[in-house]
Formats: C-alpha cells, structure tokens, sequence
C-alpha cells in the first residue's frame, strides 16, 4: 500500500494531466456528430495498437517488484485489446452496410 501512495505523490502532476485529458476527451467527443464517430473508431484503432505495443515495452522495462507498474501495463494492454477489437467490429459491420445484397 506504501508503494501505491508513493508512486501516487511523486506523479502527482501526471496524474491531474490524466483527470484533465479525460474531462475534455469526453467533452470532445459528445460534440462529434454521430455520422463522424465510427471513422473516428477506425482511427483509434491504431491508436490503441500504439498504446499496446507502449505498455508491452512499459512491463518489458519494469521492475518485476513494482506491482502498481505491472498492474497498470496489465490494464493497458487488456482495454487496448478490447478497444481494437470492439472498434474493429463496428468498422466491419459498417463496411457491411454499404455491400451490395446478393440477390
């Protein structure tokens, strides 16, 4: 637990960084139109793959002794994977849309 408030007291600046790039992420993204938002998940697909392959190299370099850094490289890679999957699967559906039907 003592490792959890240090990691959080030296990275106190990262950490309203975060909080502030999630309060506009949100506030951005509620102002897009809804015509606009599966392009935009094609997009953040690579974006994910990027955050992927950075948190793969993050628990490549880390201290097997530091579990809030294993934790977090963990989670990293679990929601970029289902990010790219999900987003994956709205593009293909949408690409489905517009198939000619077979007759």
């Amino acid at each position: 637990m003592t490792e959890l408030i240090d990691f959080i007291s030296k990275n106190l600046q990262l950490i309203y960084i975060l909080i502030l790039a999630i309060f506009i992420g949100v506030e951005v993204i509620k102002n897009i139109p809804a015509v606009l938002h599966t392009p935009l998940m094609s997009g953040a697909n690579a974006l994910s793959g990027v955050v992927i392959v950075g948190a793969i190299l993050v628990l490549l370099h880390a201290d097997p002794n530091n579990i809030v850094a294993l934790i977090l490289g963990s989670l990293a890679i679990i929601l970029g994977i289902i990010n790219v999957v999900g987003g994956f699967a709205v593009t293909n559906r949408m690409l489905q849309m517009f198939k000619k039907k077979r007759k």
